[in-house]
């Protein structure tokens, strides 16, 4: 099994910056893909950015391109989503996700571990 656990969320105001991490325990060499997820209220949980840990490929939704990136440290068995130039519409709650192949996809559905989700907030 592997755990994850997700910090950094909070409130803060648009143009803002956060950093969210996502830990993970257990067997971690399962975790090829770690992605971060978000959903808002009375919206679909949708992908946001997601990393290949063993050589740090990326791929990331068009919404946040250029404003989010994601990177790991697999020392630490973390994975980072830095949050730059935030959005009222980037408001929901943010959760990491682990796959145990090696393709970064996105669909919801082929995540086979999650956390338990942080909320991030930005007040215009």
């Amino acid at each position: 099994q592997v755990q994850l656990v997700e910090s950094g969320g909070g409130l803060v105001q648009a143009g803002d910056s956060l950093r969210l991490s996502c830990q993970a325990s257990g067997r971690t060499f399962s975790t090829y893909v770690v992605a971060w997820f978000r959903q808002a209220p009375g919206k679909e949980r949708e992908f946001v950015a997601g990393i290949r840990r063993s050589n740090g490929s990326t791929y990331y939704a068009d919404s946040v391109k250029g404003r989010f990136t994601i990177s790991r440290d697999n020392a630490k068995n973390t994975v980072y989503l830095q949050m730059n130039s935030l959005k009222p519409e980037d408001t929901a709650v943010y959760y990491c996700a682990a796959r145990s192949t090696m393709i970064i996809v996105t669909i919801v559905e082929r995540y086979d571990y999650w956390g338990q989700g942080t909320q991030v907030t930005v007040s215009s």
